[in-house]
């Protein structure tokens, strides 16, 4: 299996099969590459409908450009701690971050989401997800508010009065609950159109049908989350 980064070539390979709608498996089987790494190579450079093989051989090379001046001592990212390869932890938050945007999430949310779970302290700052990041304030503003709508980061406050991001064990919890509510205003809304479009109209009787697996998919979010929580996260008693 080859190994190193993508060459041009391969790049317009997978541009093409995105474009012959191919899945990531069979391009990177084509390329006897690992599924992951078209996968990331794809998400991180405009998604399988933007994605431009020139577009993304320059910012590679610009990120590797980057990558090899060095910042002043004062600006440098503190090493990570407990003996880790900065280098793997950087690839891993890379890839953490290419499967959360592969589920649906934005890309800017998922890089953000990313770094506040790869901290070993679980929380950070404005200032110092943008110094992570390389982002304006502006971006991780925007993506915090997006987090936080889903219920996958908190705000606190430290002992300097600055305003932290937070995620913990219970966020996870709290997003599946914010997704099973968010599933059962669809099947409100849906019934609701049973009784505009009437009973016995074809159309009135596909909303029931989607209202009907929503509120079952729902309802099992709900339970499922409650259960895992209890059995996960219930400390045991002490005699």
């Amino acid at each position: 299996m080859p190994g190193g980064r993508l060459t041009q070539a391969e790049r317009q390979q997978i541009a093409l099969g995105l474009a012959d709608g191919l899945a990531y498996a069979e391009i990177a089987r084509r390329l006897d590459r690992p599924t992951s790494t078209i996968t990331r190579e794809v998400m991180r450079n405009g998604g399988p409908t933007s994605y431009r093989a020139d577009l993304a051989h320059r910012a590679t090379e610009h990120r590797a450009h980057r990558r090899k001046s060095p910042a002043p001592r004062s600006a440098r990212t503190p090493l990570p701690a407990h003996g880790r390869d900065p280098e793997a932890v950087r690839a891993y938050e890379e890839t953490f971050t290419t499967v959360m945007m592969a589920s649906g999430m934005p890309a800017m949310m998922a890089r953000v989401m990313a770094c506040l779970t790869l901290t070993d302290t679980g929380s950070l700052t404005a200032s110092e997800l943008v110094q992570h990041l390389e982002v304006s304030p502006a971006s991780v503003s925007k993506a915090i508010t997006f987090l936080e709508s889903q219920g996958l980061v908190r705000r606190e406050r430290d002992e300097g009065r600055r305003e932290r991001y937070v995620v913990d064990d219970d966020v996870w919890y709290q997003s599946m609950m914010a997704s099973a509510r968010s599933i059962a205003q669809l099947v409100e809304i849906a019934r609701q159109g049973v009784g505009v479009l009437g009973p016995e109209t074809p159309a009135a009787a596909r909303l029931e049908n989607i209202a009907r697996f929503l509120d079952f998919v729902s309802e099992s979010t709900a339970r499922a989350a409650e259960q895992a929580r209890e059995i996960l996260y219930t400390k045991p008693e002490t005699s």
